[in-house]
């Protein structure tokens, strides 16, 4: 009897041990082995470009997670992807960026039965040099490249590039963390093309650069915050961060210089290594939405290039003459394009500026 009650007692522990052990199993097979099946697109772009109101949107709409990173240039990318980050559904290159990636072949060719949104795109902004048939990009936001300025600090207001050499605005500034955007301001300056791949033009821009250096304050690709805190005074700035910084600081003005400047489109694409490209597709023909591409520019305020969203903008935003430049401005802009192996010669040049 006693024999007896010891191997009951033991069945009866080890039946209450595997009930647990069951019962743990089933927990965590429900909260971490396919409890969340919900479908990830993950989003390599831009800072302030994706907000919380277009992902969270997408993420209702389709029942889906959306995360995002953020790159602070063009060839910081580039240069991720060249050393193997395949995480990536969605990317949004530049213009001449997406020139380089699709001769790499680094992009995937869009499906536009995914994306009939396509439609609503104005032809202005299809058939560009980088992509002419558009098989890899669709248009995002559309952009200038200028100076931002407090107006309450900075008198009479400046219309040259020069006002970033100005001993009187000495610590005061900042210029673009872009090589190819700093030193075509500093071409243009001089009188050359954005795009110039003269060895001794480059040179005069270089050593134009280095001379700035004592006077600025720091190379800064997001120069919002600095310009509303006053920490600088004037900042070499795409167009959409200089109208954001104004809505803290209403004193902050926007400029295209008068020897010209540079003009983007920023696009939608989807690289080869994209894990979900038909999701990435779905994304891409949400932004495509009126109502949604609105938001995209209310948040942006970069230029739509969806005109049928333009409705659904205030009106000052449908007529702002920095986000849309008169064609006289237009014509003093040129796009960044693709150097080939010049780019050597830019980089090369950029390190020894970055290095003084």
């Amino acid at each position: 009897m006693l024999y007896f009650s010891k191997t009951h007692s033991i069945w009866w522990m080890q039946v209450q041990r595997h009930f647990i052990i069951g019962v743990i199993l089933l927990i965590y097979c429900v909260s971490g082995c396919g409890g969340d099946k919900k479908q990830k697109l993950n989003i390599f772009t831009w800072a302030g470009y994706i907000s919380e109101e277009i992902r969270t949107g997408f993420e209702d709409e389709f029942d889906v997670k959306v995360g995002v990173d953020i790159f602070a240039k063009n060839e910081d990318l580039l240069a991720k992807l060249q050393a193997g980050a395949t995480g990536y559904d969605i990317i949004m290159p530049s213009d001449y960026m997406v020139s380089i990636m699709i001769k790499e072949n680094m992009l995937a060719e869009l499906n536009r039965d995914n994306i009939p949104n396509f439609q609503n795109i104005s032809s202005d902004f299809l058939g560009k040099y980088f992509d002419p048939e558009n098989k890899h990009s669709v248009p995002y936001t559309f952009g200038t490249a200028g100076i931002a300025y407090d107006s309450s600090v900075v008198s009479p207001a400046p219309d040259s590039w020069q006002v970033l050499w100005d001993e009187k605005y000495m610590n005061r500034f900042s210029m673009l963390d872009d090589e190819r955007e700093a030193i075509g301001a500093t071409l243009k300056l001089l009188g050359y093309s954005f795009n110039s791949t003269d060895p001794d033009q480059l040179r005069q821009a270089k050593e134009k650069l280095i001379e700035q250096k004592p006077l600025l304050k720091r190379y800064e690709s997001d120069p919002r915050d600095i310009l509303i805190s006053k920490e600088v005074v004037l900042a070499h700035s795409w167009s959409g961060d200089a109208f954001r910084a104004a809505e803290q600081l209403p004193t902050i003005r926007y400029v295209i210089p008068k020897e010209g400047s540079s003009q983007f489109i920023d696009t939608v694409c989807i690289p080869k290594t994209a894990q979900n490209k038909p999701l990435a597709e779905k994304f891409i023909n949400y932004l495509l939405h009126p109502e949604v591409n609105a938001k995209i520019t209310k948040f942006t305020k970069y230029g739509t290039c969806v005109p049928a969203a333009k409705k659904h903008l205030p009106e000052y935003l449908q007529k702002h003459e920095y986000i849309y430049p008169s064609a006289e401005k237009m014509e003093s802009l040129e796009w960044i394009i693709d150097p080939g192996d010049f780019m050597r010669e830019y980089s090369r040049a950029w390190d020894e500026i970055k290095a003084k």
